[in-house]
Order: C-alpha cells, then structure tokens, then sequence
C-alpha cells in the first residue's frame, strides 16, 4: 500500500471488522514490559523530531506516554480489563424502555492516534434480565479505551449488550468530535459524527422516535434510519 493510499484508508475512517485488530501473542507480555519497550520506542520518535531528552521537562515524556498509552488510553485492550456486567432478575416485570444517556466517550482514533470525544446515549428494553446502570457506563468506557473506529465502537457496545442481556432489543447513538478532522486534514473545528446501531424492537420507528424523544441533543423526525 502505497502513502496516498494509507491517507485516504486514514480519512475515510475505514474500519475492517468489528473485532479490534489485535495478534495472536497481544497479551504474552507485561504491561511493564509493555511500558518499558514503548518508553525506548517513544524516545526514538523524539530524537527524531529533534527535540533534546535530557531538557528536565522532556526527560521524562517517553515514560508518562507509555504509561498512558498501557494504563490509560488503551486499557479496553486487554479482556482482562473488562467490567463485570452483572445482572439481576427482572422480578418487577418491567418491560419498557430504560435510556442511560449523556455517556461520557474518551477514545483514540485507530488511524492517527488522536483523541475522539463526545457522548453515547444507550437504550434497552428488558426482558428477564436487567443490569446496574454503572455497569452500561463501564462498558462503554471499556470499549472506547482502545484505538477505535467509531462505527465499530456503537456495533462493540451493542452487540455486547445485547449477548449480555438476552436480548436484541438494544439501541445505541454515539455522536462525537474527532480531532484527526478539526486539527488535521480538513481542520474543521464544528463538526460532529453521529452513529446510530439498533435490533429487535428498535427496528419499528415509533420504537426509535420515542427513545429520540429521551435525548435532548436529537429530534426524531431527524433520525427516521
């Protein structure tokens, strides 16, 4: 492949599977390991770049980048990592919608390695399980703390909560600012990418309308997909 066409796989956010790329022997190493062969890898990129390792305020940046990357950018990588998803009995019989909305997204685009921020709004509704709402968040939180490729991170979220549910009735919208747009390429520092995923109930439109009609940032009759 050659550099014209790594950038445009790079802008049009192509994504390859749902799975996160990930080889075989991922996690046969520690992640002091890990840190320790990022920190020299780090250390090389910015001697290239020119910058002087041994100024007090750069001497330790190879360090704190590859613990950032191991223990908190990346965690979601490792299964290790995952949140228990517990659930209970729906014993109240309670079969309508549940929305857990305005969830925080902290992730990393997988094409440049730069931030996307934004928000998830997750929808179910129960059949004979239900699950803490902390939990929701904890998965969503898992998911987008690896590189990422927004299609990917709602099909992620929705299709684990859907097996850990017992049900397809799952809805999912992630609307986001990546900064591989606004501080690089097109620069543009507005825009938002919105993705929407869905099953079973959610199919039916007036099912979608009235969990639009529970997210403040979305009009319904904008969303009619």
């Amino acid at each position: 492949m050659d550099n014209n066409q790594i950038e445009l796989l790079g802008d049009n956010h192509v994504s390859t599977s749902v799975e996160t790329p990930l080889r075989p022997d991922a996690f046969e190493k520690s992640d002091s390991e890990k840190i320790k062969n990022i920190q020299g890898h780090f250390s090389n990129i910015m001697e290239e770049l020119g910058l002087d390792l041994t100024d007090d305020s750069l001497s330790g940046t190879p360090y704190r980048v590859a613990k950032m990357f191991v223990k908190e950018l990346f965690y979601g990588l490792n299964p290790e990592n995952k949140p228990k998803l517990s659930t209970f009995e729906n014993k109240y019989g309670y079969k309508k919608m549940l929305v857990e909305q305005n969830i925080t997204i902290d992730s990393s685009c997988e094409h440049h390695f730069l931030p996307i921020t934004g928000i998830a709004h997750v929808g179910y509704i129960p059949k004979d399980r239900v699950i803490g709402l902390s939990k929701i968040n904890r998965l969503v939180a898992y998911y987008s703390h690896r590189p990422q490729v927004q299609e990917r991170l709602c099909l992620q979220i929705l299709t684990d909560l859907q097996e850990t549910l017992g049900t397809k009735d799952v809805i999912i919208v992630i609307s986001a600012k990546h900064l591989c747009v606004s501080s690089r390429g097109i620069k543009d520092k507005n825009s938002l990418t919105t993705t929407i995923e869905y099953g079973g109930s959610f199919d039916d439109i007036a099912v979608r309308n009235e969990f639009y009609k529970q997210i403040n940032n979305f009009q319904p009759n904008n969303l009619n997909v």
